[in-house]
């Protein structure tokens, strides 16, 4: 007897399909190949990135699981109409549906609220049943062992890094713009092993794409001892390159450093946010010192991993000076790369009740709270400003002559360790890579960013 199909679908279309655009991201969120992971034997799957190709509303699909973040929920909505217009059953979760399940519960016939572990495949088998419940409410912050790897072979052949996980859940810091600080739950470990294990359950892939992989923790740093421990487990399995994300404070731990070397770690992705002290002040980043910026970056350097770093303008200490000075800042900290957005007052957060309180929001549509658009008013800068001040940086950043400029001083600063092969091989692998992540941004403000400042 058939199978009965469930087709996961990663939203992330926030203006609509008619406005579609496609990211060429290197790799995908974690949340669909891990619910893939998770869901029992009983349906057959199907995964799809709205990042990289459309939804098909003609799937053979019975079921439709729509996992989303808040900038996605009109679309969400509209998506979840189609599908039950053509008689498929519909479930929604991720972090918007578990923070504010009341505002889609009624547009889904079922809505999780909490991470999927321990509740998914009770769903999928209710869903086979016929007996689906409107709301399932997941275990609050259960331990995060036992796992099963994510479905790595389900991912579409688009992405260049297949391989993402996780090692932690939360954070250790407060900043105020953070979803995380909406409904905070203690900050977990997996069990080192179960992390290797979803690193080594890549049969089904190229070479190529089994041996590069990322960790998409908030802050993998946020207990050093266990990071340390997982390092020297990855260490042991060779990968040809390892993408992690931490807090900037854990670059003042050399040893740290040291065990991302041996584990091959060819990108950190770290929160920057901000070159201005009294903007990190104003959303209690406090553990970024921007004049430790610099001689941190040259630590990364000099061991050969590039920084992708985040970075936010339009914050409420930010005045039109500070934006002036962003470029040749940015110059002289030598970031290899970043992913610069304008600051979202995600509702929720702190930073939200804050302007919300001060009438300072100025577009209420939730679409366009994903980091592209200005949705409330700063206090020392205007729209103009902001806009003028993204378009600049991102013109002079990312131009050719700079992103050839700060790769000819990676590359010369860089000792890769290995024999001159290895060597020659490591440089020309991550040279690729900053070149390809360059482009992805400077293609992502042309193609989205600019727009909205014209509109």
């Amino acid at each position: 007897m058939k199978k009965p199909k469930l087709l996961i679908i990663v939203l992330f279309q926030n203006l609509g399909e008619e406005k579609a655009y496609y990211a060429k991201s290197p790799a995908p969120p974690i949340s669909g190949a891990l619910l893939a992971g998770l869901t029992p034997p009983i349906v057959e799957i199907e995964l799809l990135h709205e990042m990289i190709r459309p939804i098909d509303y003609t799937t053979d699909a019975d079921f439709i699981a729509l996992s989303f973040m808040d900038f996605c929920l009109v679309h969400a909505i509209e998506v979840s109409g189609k599908f039950k217009k053509l008689g498929k059953k519909v479930v929604a979760g991720g972090r918007y549906a578990s923070t504010f399940p009341e505002e889609i519960v009624e547009h889904m016939d079922a809505t999780v609220v909490g991470e999927a572990e321990g509740i998914w495949p009770e769903v999928v088998t209710d869903l086979v049943n016929n007996t689906l419940k409107k709301i399932y409410y997941a275990p609050i912050a259960p331990p995060l062992d036992n796992i099963p790897p994510p479905r790595y072979d389900l991912i579409e052949k688009d992405f260049t890094v297949p391989v993402v996980t996780e090692a932690t859940r939360g954070c250790i810091y407060k900043c105020s713009y953070c979803q995380l600080n909406i409904k905070p739950t203690p900050y977990r470990k997996r069990p080192v092993q179960d992390v290797i294990n979803d690193l080594l359950a890549t049969r089904k892939l190229p070479l190529m794409k089994r041996k590069i992989a990322m960790l998409q923790d908030n802050n993998l740093g946020g207990d050093m001892k266990y990071a340390k421990e997982l390092l020297r487990e990855i260490a042991k399995i060779n990968l040809w390159a390892l993408g992690v994300q931490f807090s900037f404070d854990c670059l003042h731990d050399d040893e740290f450093i040291d065990l991302l070397v041996e584990a091959n770690c060819g990108l950190a992705f770290i929160g920057l946010e901000s070159l201005n002290e009294p903007s990190l002040a104003f959303v209690h980043k406090k553990q970024n010192r921007t004049g430790e910026y610099k001689e941190l970056f040259e630590k990364l350097k000099k061991r050969g991993i590039l920084t992708f770093t985040g970075m936010m303008i339009a914050l409420d200490e930010d005045t039109p000076e500070y934006y002036n000075e962003l470029p040749a800042k940015l110059e002289e900290i030598d970031p290899s790369t970043i992913l610069l957005s304008i600051s979202i007052p995600i509702p929720g957060t702190p930073f939200h009740k804050l302007v919300n309180d001060e009438g300072r929001i100025i577009d209420g549509n939730l679409s366009h709270y994903e980091g592209d658009h200005l949705v409330f008013q700063p206090k020392n800068v205007s729209k103009e400003d902001v806009f003028r001040a993204y378009k600049n940086i991102n013109r002079v950043f990312y131009s050719w002559k700079n992103i050839f400029r700060r790769w000819l001083r990676f590359i010369k600063t860089a000792r890769f360790k290995g024999n001159f092969f290895s060597r020659f091989l490591r440089g020309a692998f991550l040279s690729v890579m900053m070149i390809r992540i360059s482009v992805f941004q400077r293609d992502h403000a042309r193609e989205k960013v600019y727009q909205m400042a014209a509109d």
